[in-house]
């Protein structure tokens, strides 16, 4: 059975010497002192290796089961949700008026990457949960926030977001669910909706369910999309739980992977909802949720390709085949580790310096939330917002494919199920498919982020590079970085300009490169974090550190990636100019 352990050194690393996150000024920083996040981070490292890493395989050999309109969850998830739950995990950046601990984002991102890389679709409910708080939290009225956020902040009672319907995912304007007004203020909604992850459970005591539909009247189209919060139980005045509302789970989605979380379809009829935010502006409501998703799904193509990548260097350092072609180097053996050999060496690289890049990306990108929503620095959040497509599609891409590779170490022991290495695979597929396929992230990205205010935050980025590059332009020890990232940068630079000049005249073969630019864009990403990783890491060398060994592990991760990995942004370049007018070319007929 594979294992897990928790990053928790890694994390610190970024954390404070590459973020220097105490030193900022944003509210809440100042707390985040070396000490203290190290303890939260190995109290809930333990949590995760010891209580949920074990139950992973299990929810994965178990999954759900339906009966008599009840989900059962697998053995052992109740009790480590209940654990969780006490432990006050649940709502740890959330606000303290409603239960939560109020710590900044980027440090429940550090510990919500550690749950996820222990147990995915456990973590589901929970994340859920949180994500359907936040949409409450910013749109909803003083009595919904009083009425439902305390219980969900500690989880007693969880959350669901509903969008998708057999008939319509991506063009949500094509939905049917109806909400008719109600006398009272309520409405009743009608319809069914699909793919709906945590739906039902019995591992809380109320289920609320933020539900999109339609009010009779309204504009066509995704214009007038509402959304609704629809509480499996109706909440009492006092706060009690009163009847069973008109929502039930008709079946159990059977998936490739994420097991053990119940994704649902849910059956509404004439349930009780209540308007969260305005009419005919559900969409509007349902992007907060929505944007923090797509961050936590990022995170979960990054946590996968961890867990993946720890349990391959054990196989790697542990499993005897063939001899090092330089020389013997296990003379006592029958043939030497796997890891002498140069082809395994690179597909262990290839996820260790894609996963620590990308965790840096995404701390980074949630210091960007804290600043946005903490300090109210509007460059941060517009700066996140350019940044969201790239960090769910792209680290979701390279995510799976690291997946892949720890899984190709085994050889066809990988392909066997008993090694558990196939179930990364399995998960990690989802999140290249849910909260917005990564086709539509790129296309976000091209046809609405690069142009956003002007294209000022585009232009923002780009100047963050050359001023970083400037920076270090006399630092020797940095050339293997910084030029790799300059020349990066000006591919990206190129690709942009060429949908700027092509997006009018030809958008069909324009758009065909757009996934191209996103991979772009995220390699240029974590060469900037590879780059200021290493600088951290030169930074802590001079002072001679008891743990060298650590940072020089660093520098070479990090040299590795600029080397071999980054200069993919100059195929990425050459297939967006020569290659998007292939893509269309062809006829209907001709597929």
């Amino acid at each position: 059975m594979p294992s897990y352990t928790a990053p928790v050194k890694d994390l610190q690393f970024v954390l404070h010497e590459v973020l220097k996150a105490s030193a900022s000024d944003i509210s809440g920083y100042s707390e985040l002192e070396p000490d203290f996040t190290a303890a939260v981070l190995e109290e809930a490292g333990k949590i995760c290796s010891d209580v949920l890493a074990p139950l992973n395989a299990v929810g994965d050999k178990e999954g759900c089961s339906l009966e008599n309109g009840v989900v059962r969850v697998p053995t052992g998830f109740k009790e480590a949700f209940d654990q969780v739950r006490e432990g006050g995990w649940t709502g740890l950046d959330m606000p303290e008026e409603y239960g939560g601990q109020n710590m900044p984002y980027v440090l429940g991102t550090a510990v919500g990457e550690m749950f996820s890389a222990s147990n995915q679709a456990f973590t589901m409910y929970q994340g859920l949960t949180h994500g359907a708080a936040s949409a409450i939290l910013a749109h909803g009225t003083d009595a919904q926030k009083e009425t439902f956020l305390p219980k969900m902040v500690s989880c007693e009672w969880t959350g669901t977001m509903n969008l998708t319907e057999p008939h319509c995912g991506t063009d949500l304007g094509l939905m049917r669910t109806k909400a008719e007004p109600q006398d009272d203020g309520s409405f009743k909604l009608s319809g069914q909706k699909i793919f709906i992850s945590s739906g039902e459970h019995e591992m809380a005591d109320n289920i609320i369910h933020l539900v999109l539909a339609k009010i009779p009247g309204g504009p066509d189209g995704i214009k007038g999309v509402s959304l609704f919060i629809v509480p499996k139980f109706i909440v009492n005045e006092d706060g009690s739980l009163g009847a069973r509302n008109g929502v039930s789970c008709g079946a159990l989605e059977e998936k490739m992977g994420i097991h053990g979380n119940s994704t649902c379809v849910m059956n509404y009829d004439e349930a009780t909802g209540y308007l969260l935010g305005t009419e005919h502006k559900g969409m509007r409501a349902m992007f907060t949720m929505m944007n923090e998703a797509r961050i936590g799904v990022g995170m979960q193509g990054v946590a996968q390709a961890e867990a993946a990548y720890q349990n391959a260097v054990v196989y790697a350092k542990d499993r005897l085949q063939g001899r090092d072609v330089t020389g013997v180097k296990n003379p006592d053996g029958p043939a030497d580790p796997l890891i002498v050999h140069p082809d395994v060496r690179r597909m262990l690289m290839d996820q260790k310096s894609f996963v620590e890049g990308a965790r840096a990306f995404i701390l980074w990108g949630s210091s960007l939330i804290d600043a946005a929503h903490r300090a109210n620095d509007k460059d941060a959040d517009g700066l996140i917002s350019l940044m969201t497509p790239v960090i769910k599609g792209f680290l979701t891409d390279v995510g799976y494919a690291m997946t892949v590779e720890a899984q190709q170490v085994y050889g066809g022991h990988g392909y066997i199920e008993e090694w558990g290495m196939s179930q990364f695979t399995r998960d990690a597929r989802i999140a290249m498919i849910y909260e917005g396929a990564n086709g539509v992230q790129a296309l976000d990205l091209v046809g609405r982020k690069l142009a956003q205010d002007g294209g000022k935050h585009v232009m923002a980025f780009f100047e963050m590079i050359k001023s970083y590059c400037a920076e270090q332009k006399d630092v020797e020890s940095m050339e293997p970085f910084i030029e790799p990232l300059k020349k990066a940068s000006k591919d990206l630079q190129a690709a942009g300009m060429f949908f700027m000049q092509n997006g009018m005249k030809n958008p069909n073969a324009a758009l065909a490169g757009s996934t191209d630019f996103m991979h772009m864009m995220g390699h240029v990403c974590l060469g900037l974090m590879w780059a200021r990783m290493a600088r951290a890491s030169l930074d802590a060398l001079a002072s001679s550190p008891a743990d060298a060994a650590f940072y020089e592990t660093k520098l070479a991760t990090g040299r590795y990636y600029m080397a071999r990995r980054l200069p993919a942004t100059a195929l990425h370049l050459a297939r967006i100019e020569s290659g998007a007018d292939t893509v269309m070319a062809l006829s209907e007929d001709q597929f």
